[in-house]
């Protein structure tokens, strides 16, 4: 008798333990896919080709600056006063040309965008400069140091209510634009699998 107990008891624990590892490896596959989950949440549907439209303007350009996120890397266009309509014109560029002159601009990275936001650098009414970019220099103020895909940024100038910039970028990658009250964001994903 004391050996039919045994063996049943034996089997109680064995079948407890099965029903701990079968959750156990059950919830393994779950916390894989969610951790998948989060590590392609990127978007990813933006594409490469040129977005915009018409760019001049008569709003000033006040500021250009960047930041990182865990997908992509942003630049931002702020011009105060300029409302939901900032004209802006995007594309990737195998070499910058000024707008006005034709002049050719080096721009470091595997390909470059060339940017054209409808703000001048300078206030239409008086010729005083509101952004203190110089042609064919870095942006002032932008620092790029460990940036996954900008790697370059050169002001092109100003010329009739427009101002163009050259970005830089580490390989030909989708970029998205998006107009907000006063500002301009130009956001270039880290790839084109979305995988962060």
């Amino acid at each position: 008798m004391r050996r039919i107990g045994a063996v049943i008891a034996a089997l109680v624990m064995a079948g407890a333990g099965l029903g701990v590892a079968s959750s156990a490896a059950g919830a393994a596959p779950a916390a894989t896919a969610q951790a998948t989950a989060l590590a392609t949440a990127c978007p990813t549907g933006w594409g490469s080709g040129a977005k915009g439209g018409p760019t001049a303007g008569a709003v000033p350009l006040e500021n250009i600056r960047t930041g990182r996120h865990a997908c992509f890397d942003r630049m931002v266009f702020d011009v105060p006063g300029g409302g939901h309509h900032l004209g802006y014109y995007v594309r990737y560029v195998s070499r910058l040309h000024q707008t006005a002159s034709g002049r050719y601009i080096p721009v470091g990275g595997g390909a470059v965008l060339d940017v054209r936001i409808g703000a001048p650098s300078y206030d239409p009414e008086t010729g005083a400069a509101t952004y203190p970019g110089r042609v064919g220099r870095t942006l002032p103020g932008v620092n790029l140091t460990g940036y996954r895909t900008f790697r370059d940024t050169r002001f092109a100038g100003s010329f009739e209510g427009e101002t163009q910039v050259g970005l830089g970028v580490r390989a030909r990658l989708p970029f998205r634009v998006i107009q907000l009250p006063d500002h301009l964001v130009i956001d270039v994903a880290h790839n084109w699998t979305g995988s962060r």
